[in-house]
């Protein structure tokens, strides 16, 4: 829940009422983020996590973000913008895990890709407890030294956790918790599509030690979900949700409006170059309140949310 619904309260608000919150380290400096690991270690004395952004190393083919570029030229003049600058990066992940070592919360978690067995080690030493975000058997495989695997299907909203920017779509939950369970003896926690006692009570039927919910919580009050965001969960105009990389060039899962509509097939898979391409688009279009162009991840569940403090979600998704 990177980029702004992840917030110190939602975490305390989840961890309070016998949930595991966790804060997002995504799209954030290593100072922004000791202030919220200090923000909710002032809120709350129960176990959090991070979530923390593995480099990625998507290598444009040439030509083709200036060939975006050109696609999202009418956006651009039409919210008076300036497109940005595309580039690689890494989200500081090396001041970050800098930080998480030195002063280490109880869980970090690691989404597009699987950090080298010694870092693993290396948190593990230090009592926190690692997971690893795999969509498949095969990445799965290579998180071996974790402590335990969050399983996510392709039904879950925003950005899969994939460690390749190869495919667009993704395996389902459910076949993929069938298929990792006799492969693996470390605890499953699945994603994708949570948002009822009934979702909850399948995926643990299927091996999964506990459930993982985001677009849940997006209309709690304590979640940092933008004005434009909110609005648009309840929008009747939006109907379904579909994976695209016109906003970022990486898979994620939004609901369906006409910039996703308009741009996914152009779209390269060029991660973070296309998300710092379309940066002031985005930012722009929610200042406007303008739902047809911003980003809006939701999973194949958001029309079963509710607006509710996350103490009410945690106790409905957990009335088993």
């Amino acid at each position: 829940m990177a980029g702004g619904p992840s917030t110190p309260e939602l975490v305390a608000a989840v961890c309070g009422s016998g949930g595991l919150g966790f804060l997002a380290a995504g799209y954030k400096s290593a100072a922004d983020m000791r202030a919220e690991i200090d923000r909710t270690r002032a809120l709350t004395g129960e176990p959090f996590g991070v979530n923390v952004f593995m480099p990625t190393a998507d290598t444009p083919e040439p030509g083709e973000l200036d060939r975006y570029r050109r696609d999202l030229a009418g956006e651009a003049r039409r919210l008076g913008v300036a497109l940005g600058t595309p580039h690689g990066g890494d989200d500081g992940f090396d001041a970050k895990i800098e930080d998480l070592l030195a002063a280490p919360p109880p869980v970090v978690s690691f989404t597009f890709g699987c950090p080298d067995d010694s870092l693993i080690r290396a948190f593990q030493r230090r009592g926190t407890a690692v997971l690893v975000t795999v969509t498949t058997v095969e990445e799965a495989r290579s998180a071996a030294a974790a402590d335990g695997l969050c399983v996510q299907g392709a039904e879950a909203g925003g950005h899969r956790g994939s460690f390749t920017n190869d495919e667009l779509e993704g395996v389902g939950l459910h076949r993929l918790l069938s298929d990792l369970r006799p492969r693996t003896r470390q605890p499953l926690i699945a994603a994708g599509g949570i948002a009822s006692p009934v979702d909850l009570g399948d995926v643990l039927a299927l091996g999964a030690v506990a459930g993982m919910a985001g677009t849940a919580f997006l209309r709690c009050p304590e979640s940092g979900t933008s004005a434009v965001h909110r609005a648009a969960l309840t929008d009747p105009r939006l109907t379904r949700t579909a994976m695209t990389r016109a906003f970022t060039g990486r898979p994620a899962r939004g609901l369906v409006n006409r910039f996703l509509t308009e741009h996914s097939a152009q779209a390269p898979a060029a991660y973070p170059h296309v998300h710092h391409l379309t940066a002031p688009l985005r930012k722009e279009a929610a200042a406007r309140g303008d739902v047809d162009t911003v980003h809006l991840w939701a999973g194949q569940s958001w029309r079963h949310i509710r607006q509710a403090p996350a103490a009410d979600i945690v106790a409905d998704l957990t009335r088993l």
